[in-house]
């Protein structure tokens, strides 16, 4: 499903979806949304990717094991995207050997992406899928073990940490959680069919490609004040469409907007359905929430919608309920084993990456509420990897 939503948008799919594949998962991933059913030969943990002959191809495969569960790992890193595999890149290059329980909808929100023209290294612009793929080959590259399933739940009252695949359980002495965050999208009529071909979350990554055209920005906080006026730069006109006459933005960011001649307001209003021509958004269909004005058509070629992210830790609500069984060395944690998270839920970092609970990293855009940029992720990946290596190494070393 995921790949023929991806090709119909011309967005190259990610090679593990299709014939450029050189991983066979016999994982199944039909429970995921956008998931694609394989067949299930074996359950749970993998091994890292080693090359033999399978029917019909030579291509390398993900060979799967019911033995490596109960082994200690170094790490195992929740989620993937930037943030995760550059996490999985620098531990893995560390010797520490990760696990990466990648998700079901593993590579993050550039998997919806078409073209992404500010990732360092990519002289053109690449599509979202194929720098995933990217990154994931060179994670895979220095042996990092992958495994495309959703974490349930993690018990962090106790060390190793354990983390819950459906009836599975992973133990670890650290944890870096990279499970990102997800746009809030409005759910329109014809919604999915434009997701990445002139709908977006995200002007910073996708503005540029507006040049001399006119664009929608949905919302009434900050974020789609700071959106508009980003966007002013590359449009000719920019309309806000808000549901209400009151905005939630600050007083200057809302001033600033009404003075740029390039900005204007459309209240009382929202989208009732994306209209697209040939694939590619075309206009909105706009309605009075109230039920006073008959719909309107606003043409426009992009829209961006700013009405929020939800971070992704549901999972982080969820204590394992492990029978007890496991290491004979688990033990009670001396730490609090709740990782703290914001009023919005997003994982607080207490020093440097680490959460509220000693062993537990977190990076990218479930930490970030203000870049949310693939870059400033795969940075963030960076840095919680070095500082799990060098807690790792202090625990251990004062434990000697």
């Amino acid at each position: 499903m995921l790949r023929q939503m991806l090709l119909s948008r011309r967005v190259t799919a990610p090679s593990f979806l299709g014939k450029k594949t050189g991983v066979r998962r016999y994982v199944n991933t039909a429970a995921g949304s956008g998931g694609r059913r394989q067949n299930q030969r074996t359950a749970t943990s993998v091994l890292p990717t080693t090359q033999r002959k399978s029917s019909g191809s030579s291509s390398p495969a993900l060979m799967l094991s019911t033995s490596a569960a109960g082994d200690v790992r170094d790490t195992v890193i929740i989620g993937s995207g930037p943030a995760g595999y550059t996490a999985a890149l620098y531990t893995a290059r560390a010797q520490m050997k990760p696990l990466m329980i990648a998700g079901f909808q593993h590579g993050g929100q550039l998997q919806l992406t078409s073209d992404v023209e500010n990732f360092p290294g990519y002289a053109e612009a690449v599509s979202g899928p194929d720098l995933m793929e990217d990154l994931r080959k060179q994670a895979e590259r220095f042996g990092t073990e992958m495994m495309y399933r959703d974490v349930t739940s993690v018990d962090l009252s106790r060390r190793p940490f354990r983390v819950s695949v459906r009836k599975r359980e992973f133990f670890a002495k650290s944890i870096i959680i990279a499970t990102g965050a997800e746009a809030i999208w409005l759910g329109a009529e014809g919604e999915e069919q434009v997701k990445g071909r002139g709908v977006s979350t995200c002007a910073t990554c996708d503005g540029a490609f507006y040049e001399g055209k006119e664009v929608v920005v949905v919302g009434g906080g900050d974020s789609a004040m700071e959106e508009a006026l980003f966007l002013t730069k590359f449009a000719s006109k920019v309309t806000i469409v808000h549901r209400r006459d009151g905005f939630r933005s600050s007083r200057i960011m809302l001033e600033r907007v009404k003075d740029n001649p390039k900005i204007h307001l459309k209240l009382h209003r929202t989208v009732k359905k994306w209209v697209s021509e040939g694939g590619d958004l075309s206009g909105a269909e706009l309605e009075d929430p109230r039920g006073q004005d008959a719909v309107e058509l606003l043409p426009c070629s992009g829209a961006f919608l700013a009405i929020g992210h939800k971070p992704m830790t549901k999972f982080l609500h969820s204590i394992s309920s492990s029978s007890g069984g496991g290491p004979a060395e688990a033990k009670e944690s001396s730490s609090s084993s709740v990782v703290e998270l914001d009023e919005d839920g997003f994982v607080v970092h207490k020093q440097h990456t680490m959460t509220s609970v000693e062993g537990v990293f977190a990076c990218g855009d479930v930490v970030d509420r203000r870049y949310r940029q693939a870059i400033s992720a795969a940075g963030m990946g960076c840095q919680a990897a070095i500082d799990c290596e060098r807690w790792l190494a202090e625990e251990e070393g004062g434990g000697a």
